[in-house]
């Protein structure tokens, strides 16, 4: 871990990431992919400490209220974050100051600001939002070696329901010949139909590969299948889209469950949701 001054801290749509790379251990992750230009070890974790001043100062400068996001590269409650705080600090901010914000996560450690979530969505918008990949346990230990499993992180999306603040499930990747069942996706599915969720992210059934991630990923393969890189290599050679064989089936059988429960699965309507602030906090801000 090392620290920096960052220069600035939201972006042009408002998404600020405290933190650059991860100590989670995703074997599918992209954020590893060389077009980031990482210039440190993906472990090290690159720690904005003056995010809370920029945060503040970006805040107090707006003219409108709007919903802050966060987790979109590097997720805000890694192991750093038990003793940094910087994510609990930059939500005091957003609290104080009247945002709303939208929060996308893998660790059950959110549920240590469930206090801030609560004053944020009483006084404008929380979002909380949890990836969830594959039903079985045992298969995420391995897939998500050093995070929440699925079944932590579906207990924490009933906690944020029943305290009335709004989920949504990013459903991802699904993995060739690994997660790629029938069985997975129903699996995931009836968790999210328990928690209630407002809506679920698929960008389709399959994954994406790229330098710096494709070699990571394939190196576990080695570790934990043997054998399947080379099934991987056969069938999909280096393309950056790789789609499972079970994609019609498995998309079917992901809009009926979703249409049958009124869960929100239009990617377009789901991005807007996250990106909305209701009304009577579009206003000038008194700061």
């Amino acid at each position: 871990m090392h620290f920096v001054n960052a220069k600035g801290i939201l972006s042009a749509q408002n998404g600020m990431n405290l933190y650059r790379g991860c100590t989670h251990g995703c074997i599918y992750c992209d954020s590893r992919s060389s077009c980031y230009g990482f210039t440190h070890a993906f472990e090290d974790i690159e720690v904005k400490r003056n995010a809370p001043e920029l945060l503040e100062k970006a805040l107090r400068s707006k003219r409108k209220k709007c919903m802050i996001g966060t987790g979109a590269m590097c997720d805000p409650y890694m192991h750093c974050e038990e003793h940094l705080r910087l994510t609990r600090k930059c939500l005091e901010i957003i609290d104080r100051y009247g945002f709303g914000v939208s929060i996308l996560t893998k660790s059950t450690r959110i549920l240590r600001d469930l206090d801030l979530l609560r004053s944020i969505q009483e006084k404008a918008k929380c979002v909380v939002q949890m990836t969830l990949t594959t039903y079985d346990e045992n298969l995420c230990r391995i897939l998500e070696p050093n995070v929440s499993t699925t079944r932590e992180r579906f207990d924490a999306l009933r906690i944020f329901h029943e305290n009335g603040i709004p989920t949504i499930v990013w459903l991802s990747p699904i993995l060739p010949y690994i997660n790629d069942t029938r069985e997975n996706l129903e699996g995931i599915l009836d968790y999210c139909i328990q928690a209630k969720v407002y809506g679920i992210i698929c960008f389709g059934m399959g994954m994406t590969l790229r330098e710096g991630d494709r070699e990571y990923f394939y190196a576990a393969l080695d570790r934990h299948f043997p054998g399947m890189k080379e099934q991987y290599r056969r069938r999909y050679g280096n393309a950056y889209q790789l789609q499972s064989d079970q994609w019609r089936e498995l998309t079917a059988l992901f809009q009926e469950k979703c249409r049958a429960n009124g869960i929100v699965y239009d990617m377009d309507a789901c991005f807007q949701y996250l990106h909305e602030l209701p009304e009577r906090y579009m206003q000038m801000s008194l700061f």
